[in-house]
C-alpha cells in the first residue's frame, strides 16, 4: 500500500493547519508525524485516514495491483486515537465480536489471543465502562493493531499507559505491523522511538 500526498493543504476557517505537504508513505515503513500540542499532527493523520478532506493538493491512495478510491480507503484503514471511543456498555468479548464484524481481524487470529495478548482475558466479561483508563488504551489498540488492515494510524497510541503497557505497544508494533504501513503522531519519542522516518508538521505551516 502507497499514500502519496502532493502539495496538500487544510485550514479551519482562514487558518491554515498545515499546507504545502508533499510526501510518499509506503508499507513496510514507519512514519512519524511530530510537534508540539496544537501544531496539526492528529489533522494530518485524519487526512491520511481519509476521515478528512483536502482543502488544496490531492491524496492518492494504492496497492499492487489495484488502486483504491478515497471512499473505499476505510476498508484498509485502522486507527488508534483518543478522541475514538469504545462502547462501554459492551464486554470485552462482546465488542471485539462486534468489531469482527464490520472489520475482521487478522488471519488466524482469534478473541482469546487477543485478549491474552493484551493482558486483558481474566477482564474479558466486565464490562468496558468499569476499565481502567489504561485498560481501556489497550482495547483501542487492540481493535486496531488486529485489525486485518494494511494501513495502521497511531495518535498518541501510548495515552494512560504505564510502564507495562508502553512495552506491551512496543511488542505488538514489532509482532503484528512489521508488513503494514505505520503513522504515529506523537511529541513523544517513546511512542515513535521505532519509526524509520520523521516528520515535522511545523516545516508545513
Amino acid at each position: 500500500m502507497t499514500i502519496s500526498l502532493s502539495d496538500a493543504g487544510k485550514r479551519f476557517n482562514r487558518e491554515w493547519i498545515f499546507r504545502h505537504f508533499t510526501n510518499t508513505f509506503q508499507s513496510g515503513q514507519s512514519y512519524a508525524i511530530t510537534g508540539p500540542n496544537g501544531s496539526g499532527k492528529s489533522t494530518l493523520l485524519q487526512v491520511i485516514s481519509g476521515s478528512m478532506m483536502l482543502n488544496e493538493g490531492k491524496i492518492q491512495y494504492s496497492s499492487d495491483p489495484d488502486s483504491h478510491r478515497d471512499e473505499t480507503i476505510y476498508k484498509s484503514v485502522s486507527i488508534c486515537a483518543p478522541y475514538l471511543e469504545v462502547v462501554e456498555e459492551m464486554t470485552l468479548i462482546e465488542f471485539l465480536e462486534f468489531h469482527h464484524g464490520f472489520k475482521p481481524f487478522i488471519n488466524g487470529i482469534s478473541n482469546e489471543t487477543i485478549m491474552s495478548a493484551v493482558g486483558l482475558e481474566k477482564a474479558a466479561s466486565k464490562q468496558i465502562r468499569y476499565y481502567s483508563s489504561g485498560m481501556k488504551q489497550r482495547v483501542k489498540l487492540a481493535q486496531c493493531i488486529f485489525s486485518d488492515t494494511a494501513i495502521v494510524l497511531l495518535d498518541e497510541p501510548c495515552t494512560n499507559l504505564d510502564a507495562e503497557g508502553i512495552e506491551l505497544y512496543h511488542q505488538l508494533i514489532s509482532n503484528y505491523c512489521s508488513n503494514r504501513l505505520v503513522v504515529v503522531s506523537s511529541n513523544d519519542k517513546v511512542e515513535y522511538s521505532f519509526c524509520n522516518h520523521l516528520i515535522s508538521i511545523s516545516a508545513y505551516k
